[in-house]
């Protein structure tokens, strides 16, 4: 039977499947179920940067009363709020480590450069064993650059590095024109892996009822490709650990994401879509595939994946329409 274990992060794995940040990784009786079902890890439900601020500013503004001109009252209320704010993910993570054997990385939203940052070592003090760091800011301000915002980027993981020492993974956005680059500044700021790549919410319009309504929530079965792509290019290139994101929907496209380098494949989508019970068929599928392919672990996965890759990579950087569809006929 072929060997699913593997490493992420420095973290042992049962095998590559880790469930994605999302709803279902909020809940200890979902979180076991997708366990029991094969889950290597769990990726908890990300805390919103903006969620924690507004909760913060609103019970000081709600609570204080009196001691609101009191330095040091104000010092102890803005530590409990934390410790408050905290308390149920470190609870989350406690059942987790008492009902399973997984590793549990832990998840924050984040854009801006603040104080905010020593919530990164409550999650590590509260037992996460990781913590991934969703990188996301739409840059709609016509007055702000690619420069500010990636400055900020950088700088939102120098300061995490500084508090914490538990593994930090950052999950990013495909939409870079130097995205290669920017991937290879994060693994010499130290990063243990890169997530690749962020799923956004999708606005839409109700025209019959004239309002902004959700686009698509769950990700399609073609939506892998970028991911495949960049992992393929990347592998070899950067120190760091790369996960894929995205698009997996069944056993052919996560074996295919092994073959391209992932260290470790998050799902979602498709076990929204499915149930938990599909995590032991995608798993099943995968063991399936090495086994025709006579590979005995990841690794041998991984090698096998590199013979494959050409030696210049043209096919998986180019990109042009033209190329495949020059000469399609009818």
């Amino acid at each position: 039977m072929a060997d699913l274990k593997t490493k992420y992060l420095g973290l042992e794995l049962k095998n590559p499947l880790l469930v994605g940040s999302c709803g279902l990784t909020a809940s200890i009786d979902s979180i076991v179920k997708m366990v029991d079902y094969g889950a290597g890890g769990v990726v908890l439900k990300s805390l919103f940067e903006e969620e924690i601020i507004l909760e913060h500013e609103k019970n000081m503004k709600e609570k204080l009363g009196s001691q609101e001109s009191n330095l040091e009252f104000l010092d102890y209320f803005d530590y409990q709020l934390k410790e408050n704010t905290f308390k149920k993910q470190r609870e989350l993570i406690d059942e987790i480590k008492a009902k399973t054997d997984v590793p549990v990385i832990a998840s924050i939203n984040c854009y801006s450069v603040g104080e905010w940052f020593s919530y990164a070592k409550l999650l590590e003090d509260a037992g996460a064993d990781a913590l991934e760091l969703n990188l996301y800011r739409i840059p709609s301000k016509i007055n702000v650059s690619a420069e500010e915002i990636l400055k900020g980027y950088f700088e939102i993981v120098k300061r995490v590095k500084e508090h914490v020492k538990i593994p930090v993974s950052v999950k990013l956005s495909p939409y870079f024109t130097d995205l290669g680059n920017i991937v290879s500044q994060f693994d010499l700021l130290g990063v243990d892996g890169i997530v690749m790549f962020n799923r956004f919410y999708s606005p839409d319009i109700d025209l019959e009822n004239d309002r902004i309504a959700s686009g698509p929530v769950y990700s399609s079965p073609n939506d892998y490709t970028d991911s495949l792509r960049w992992i393929a290019m990347l592998k070899e290139q950067v120190t760091c650990d790369l996960s894929a994101s995205g698009g997996v929907h069944t056993p052919d496209t996560f074996f295919k994401m092994l073959l391209a380098g992932a260290n470790s494949v998050q799902v979602v989508s498709a076990i929204y879509k499915n149930g938990s019970g599909y995590i032991r068929d995608l798993l099943s599928g995968v063991e399936k595939w090495m086994e025709k392919k006579q590979l005995a672990n990841i690794d041998e996965v991984h090698r096998f994946g590199r013979k494959l890759v050409p030696n210049h990579g043209e096919v998986f950087e180019r990109a042009q329409f033209m190329k495949y569809f020059g000469q399609h006929q009818q």
